[in-house]
């Protein structure tokens, strides 16, 4: 047993009980604990984690689904110790194809992913106020879709950094359209212009060409 602070070295336990300091060209099924205090149990091909398995990690995350070459590859549940958890396809460890993510703050993300960042057709729900993003995703951002709100009311057009921007319309329940322009303003504060990573705040603002005065009154409604 190591003492505390010695680091446990790496050893992997056979279905029979015999234990080996390495899985080299090893196939089968084990159990490996890692210096670093995770554990890996699950299959094993030419001594690389391949086939079904369980990861827990020492941060207390885990994942249980497929692998391939020491990566998870294929479908798979990765739950998350600070919250949220996500169900889906990986490829090369990273999430990648069709996948459900949810977040601790119970907000839930459906639809495609490439390499570990939402790209492609995805709906994104927000639980605490019921609106939806629908449409498409690139580099882990909205796109182009739809921002629909749980009265049925919704924007279709184009977005950046998660914000509407340019042109598009308002759709109303009771039938009536307004076109219109986003115009995004960075915001900048003291503090953000110290940063050199600090993601710039945007404000955005509706301009309408609409004469339906009562439709924009209910544009300006949805945005305060």
């Amino acid at each position: 047993m190591a003492e505390e602070g010695e680091e446990i070295p790496y050893k992997i336990t056979y279905e029979d009980g015999t234990e080996s300091a390495s899985s080299r060209d090893f196939n089968g099924k084990g159990t490996a604990q890692y210096p670093n205090g995770d554990i890996y149990e699950g299959f094993y091909a030419q001594g690389l984690r391949a086939g079904h398995g369980i990861y827990k990690y020492a941060n207390g995350d885990s994942y249980e689904g497929a692998w391939a070459n020491n990566d998870k590859h294929g479908i798979g549940k990765m739950k998350y110790n600070a919250g949220g958890e996500y169900h889906g396809y990986f490829e090369n460890g990273k999430k990648h194809g069709e996948g459900v993510f949810t977040y601790p703050n119970k907000d839930i993300y459906s639809g495609w992913w490439r390499y570990g960042k939402k790209d492609g057709q995805g709906t994104y729900i927000f639980s605490a106020t019921q609106m939806k993003f629908v449409g498409t995703w690139k580099e882990g951002e909205m796109n182009e879709g739809k921002w629909i709100y749980p009265n049925g009311n919704y924007f279709e057009g184009k977005f950046e950094q998660n914000k509407p921007t340019g042109a598009g319309v308002w759709y109303f329940k009771n039938g009536n359209q307004v076109n219109g322009e986003y115009v995004q303003k960075q915001i900048t504060t003291e503090d953000e212009e110290e940063a050199e990573d600090a993601k710039p705040k945007v404000e955005v603002i509706w301009n309408s060409d609409s004469n339906l005065y009562s439709s924009a009154l209910e544009v300006n409604s949805l945005l305060s």
